[in-house]
């Protein structure tokens, strides 16, 4: 009768073992370095969407009504402020959609629109340099008009195609809708531009 007699495993030489330990470390460095760069990339991540939502949100524009200004496609980024002016661009909330207009006129404001299309402020008329082709658009409100305690009269660059204040159907904007100010084109990339 044969007897199985196991075979002795054969001892590592030191240079197995060394080489054993450092491909065992070589692995744990791996796997915390990929650790840290997921937990580093998340939490950039989870800024950079905090800083978009809070301060900085970026949109991208639909439609014609701010051409030339802004066209469809382009991506501006905007800056909460409380501090608004003739002229500037607003993102505001309108039905369940975010508009781009700019300001006109702001509260107790008097605007006037004659039937060329020029814009006058408290009987002032408007330089609007920004505008390619002036029209009383399309509008049921009865000039001169009063801008209401805390809102803004807003108008669209392209006056043909714009519905804005000039109609009761979107009105003067509420400082509540406002979502920010329009201050940077930065898509596409030729057109990359602070916006005023």
């Amino acid at each position: 009768m044969k007897q199985n007699i196991p075979k002795m495993a054969s001892i590592p030489s030191a240079e197995e073992v060394a080489a054993e330990r450092e491909r065992l470390q070589h692995q744990k460095r791996y796997r915390q370095t990929l650790r840290t760069t997921i937990y580093a990339l998340v939490v950039v991540a989870a800024a950079a969407v905090l800083v978009a939502t809070m301060f900085l949100p970026v949109l991208q524009v639909s439609g014609t009504s701010m051409e030339p200004t802004l066209e469809d496609g382009d991506i501006i980024v905007l800056v909460k402020t409380d501090d608004f002016e003739t002229g500037d661009l607003l993102g505001f909330y309108y039905q369940n959609k975010l508009l781009l207009k700019r300001v006109i006129a702001g509260p107790g404001d008097v605007v006037d629109i004659d039937a060329e299309g020029n814009v006058f402020v408290n009987g002032t008329l408007l330089d609007e340099p920004y505008v390619t082709e002036k029209s009383i658009g399309e509008t049921d409100r009865e000039y001169p008009y009063q801008v209401p305690d805390n809102r803004y009269f807003v108008m669209g660059d392209n006056r043909t195609t714009s519905i804005d204040s000039r109609s009761t159907a979107i009105g003067c904007i509420e400082t509540d809708q406002i979502v920010g100010k329009v201050v940077l084109r930065v898509w596409p990339l030729n057109h990359l531009s602070l916006i005023n």
